[in-house]
C-alpha cells in the first residue's frame, strides 16, 4: 500500500494537482504512475480482504496502518524529499517499538 500511494502522489503531481472535476481525472487517467499506483491498492484490498478472512483483526489492524504510516513516510522522505522532524522521527521509532510489543502479544 505504501508504493500505491507514492505512485498516486507522483502522477497527481505529474498531472499538475487534483481538483473534483473531469479535466482533472482525465489528467490523472493519462499519467502511468497514478494507473499504476491505483491499480496496486486494488491488489492491495484484496490481499487485506484474505488477511482479514484468516487472521486477527485485532493483531493485523494495528499492524497493517502502523507498517503503512512507517513506510510512507519513510519513502516520503526519500523518493520525494519530504522533511521529516525530530518530533516525527521520534514517533516513528515508537510506532516500531508498538509494532514490535502487538506482533510478539
Amino acid at each position: 500500500m505504501a508504493v500505491a500511494n507514492l505512485l498516486m502522489k507522483t502522477g497527481i503531481a505529474a498531472a499538475g494537482g487534483f481538483s473534483p472535476s473531469v479535466s482533472a481525472l482525465v489528467r490523472l487517467c493519462r499519467q502511468p504512475a497514478f494507473i499504476f499506483g491505483f491499480a496496486l491498492s486494488g491488489i492491495a484490498a484484496l490481499m487485506w480482504f484474505r488477511i482479514l478472512a484468516t487472521q486477527k483483526l485485532s493483531t493485523c489492524y494495528p499492524l497493517f496502518i502502523s507498517l503503512t504510516y512507517s513506510l510512507i513516510t519513510l519513502a516520503a522522505f526519500c523518493f520525494l524529499h519530504e522533511r521529516i522532524s525530530v518530533l516525527k522521527m521520534a514517533g516513528l521509532v515508537a510506532i516500531v517499538a508498538g509494532i514490535t510489543a502487538v506482533a510478539r502479544g
